[in-house]
């Protein structure tokens, strides 16, 4: 279970939710918030925020070519809400100029679900994601949802049905890119993050 380090982007948004995630399962976490600190780690979660800000202060700071850059050539990374957004290769509802980093072949919804009022949890039975058929609790805070996927992205967990937006895709994997509409750093479940560790483990 040791052996890596999982950098967490400290731009904005739960950082230390997820240095905390990542420390519980017994590995190395780091901050990450310049360009010779990609080179120390073999991982990188991007965490919830507003991925519009993100994506500004990764250009100020001469971070985005370089991210994007680690991200073509095979750095593993997990996106949480924000994060699923700026791994997207294109963006539904973008603020004018948004990108993203890219890297996953999918079409993602910016604030999907509404605004801040409309945030609510659902309980996901997702073993593809987690390892496990007990249902995770996933928290939707402004969050994204997958409008469509392309060639090579498996899709993970979908909304259950009776519930808002019912059957909308909510995480899925591509390769060492991994992503989730929701935040499971503010849950205490450590198995999302246990899935990306050994995904990390996976890849060298």
């Amino acid at each position: 279970m040791t052996g890596r380090t999982i950098g967490v982007l400290a731009l904005q948004g739960d950082v230390a939710e997820h240095v905390r995630a990542v420390e519980a399962l017994g590995e190395t976490a780091v901050p990450v918030r310049r360009e010779r600190e990609l080179a120390r780690i073999d991982g990188l979660i991007l965490p919830g925020g507003e991925s519009s800000t993100i994506e500004k202060l990764l250009r100020r700071l001469e971070l985005f070519a370089p991210l994007r850059d680690a991200l073509r050539g095979g750095l593993p990374a997990y996106g949480s809400c924000a994060g699923m957004i700026l791994l997207a290769e294109e963006i539904q509802d973008a603020i004018t100029g948004q990108t993203g980093l890219g890297g996953i072949p999918m079409t993602v919804r910016r604030n999907a679900f509404g605004r801040q009022v409309d945030s609510f949890e659902a309980d996901l039975v997702a073993p593809a994601l987690t390892g496990d058929p007990a249902p995770i609790r996933a928290v939707f805070i402004r969050a994204p949802w997958v409008e469509r996927v392309g060639e090579g992205v498996e899709v993970l967990a979908r909304l259950p049905d009776g519930g808002p937006a019912a059957g909308r895709i909510v995480a899925i994997r591509a390769g060492v890119l991994m992503a989730t509409s929701f935040h499971p750093e503010v849950s205490g479940d450590l198995r999302v993050h246990r899935e990306f560790a050994r995904l990390v483990r996976g890849v060298g």
